[in-house]
């Protein structure tokens, strides 16, 4: 790549408090995010799963969905999904169902494998969470997941 001397980068447009704001918001989202899937790692191996995988079949818990509606709800590709949904299929975790709605789109489904396997995360899951918790006032974490909710919904509408 050839970077122009910087006399001819382009000056960026001054930045609003709010969008200072949003940039510290985001470089800390992805500090949380990276000690979150860190602990999600962990949790998860309690189930004898991946962080991934445990993401995959939490999209399916509460009914069945094609592996796309996964993604979407998730935040993932389908192509990601895809490539896990098979492998939580292979080992038992989950099953393909025929889709009413579509012939060649399957639906992923949890075995009662896939669901023991979530059962014994929440066991150390729970008390994870509930411990750190403790560290924030329960209406910032409200406030913090309604925000970060109308951010998800913004930026999902282009």
């Amino acid at each position: 790549m050839t970077v122009p001397a910087r006399e001819d980068w382009p000056t960026p447009a001054k930045q609003s408090e709010g969008g200072a704001l949003l940039t510290d918001i985001a470089l800390a989202t992805f500090r949380l995010n990276a000690r979150l899937m860190e602990a999600a790692q962990d949790l998860a191996a309690h189930g004898g799963l991946t962080a991934a995988w445990w993401q995959v079949l939490g999209g399916v818990l509460d009914e069945p969905r094609s592996v796309a509606d996964v993604g979407r709800i998730m935040g993932v590709t389908r192509q990601g999904v895809q490539r896990i949904a098979d492998l939580l299929v292979e080992r038992g975790l989950a099953e393909y169902r025929p889709n009413p709605a579509h012939r060649r789109a399957k639906l992923l489904a949890c075995t009662e494998a896939g669901y023991w396997a979530i059962r014994q995360i929440s066991v150390a899951q729970h008390p994870w969470s509930s411990e750190l918790s403790k560290a924030v006032d329960l209406d910032d974490l409200r406030t913090t997941l309604d925000t970060m909710r109308a951010l998800i919904t913004k930026l999902e509408e282009g």
